[in-house]
């Protein structure tokens, strides 16, 4: 990764220069030249402060552009097929390098998840076929087809067909659980 490349880039793109950022970071002229010209590198305390000024993280200025295809065919998708009834298709098949996890979850007629224990995150859901009863806790919640459904995940949870017919449900965790 080229440092001082995307330094100078940032730089500019926030319409300053050497001098106004040195100035902001109370660094020299000479050093952001130096660190832009990668002829020297800032230490971790000094690109905190510089990027400190252009309103950006660690992660955000490391992260390289994605250069993947966003688009998933159908042959990408993961199944699993459970004896109890209930199948997942896991939509995209890389998750562990996103910030969310989206199946979708079909359950048959009087079958229910697997119990996800309480975890960091949020998780979203929209009924697409059928009906389910979202369970939180100690508390039951009914779900038809065309709700959603939007919770903190600090509590069990997990999903139930208590209906006559197969319910569809497009899943999404964050962060991923994989």
């Amino acid at each position: 990764m080229n440092i001082g490349k995307k330094i100078k880039a940032l730089r500019k793109k926030n319409n300053l220069t050497q001098k106004e950022l040195a100035d902001r970071c109370e660094l020299s002229k000479g050093f952001i030249s130096l660190v832009e010209s990668d002829q020297t590198s800032p230490s971790l305390s000094t690109l905190e402060d510089i990027l400190t000024i252009f309103g950006i993280s660690f992660h955000e200025f490391f992260s390289e552009e994605e250069t993947e295809n966003p688009v998933y065919c159908k042959e990408d998708v993961f199944v699993k097929k459970g004896e109890d009834g209930v199948t997942i298709h896991w939509l995209i098949p890389d998750t562990q390098k996103k910030d969310l996890e989206p199946i979708m979850v079909t359950l048959n007629p009087g079958t229910q998840t697997e119990p996800d224990d309480p975890h960091m995150g949020e998780e979203f859901g929209y009924v697409m076929t059928g009906a389910i009863d979202l369970v939180l806790g100690d508390k039951s919640y009914h779900a038809r087809r065309g709700d959603s459904f939007s919770y903190t995940a600090s509590k069990i949870h997990y999903l139930k067909n208590t209906g006559k017919t197969q319910a569809v449900v497009i899943w999404v965790s964050t962060p991923p659980s994989f």
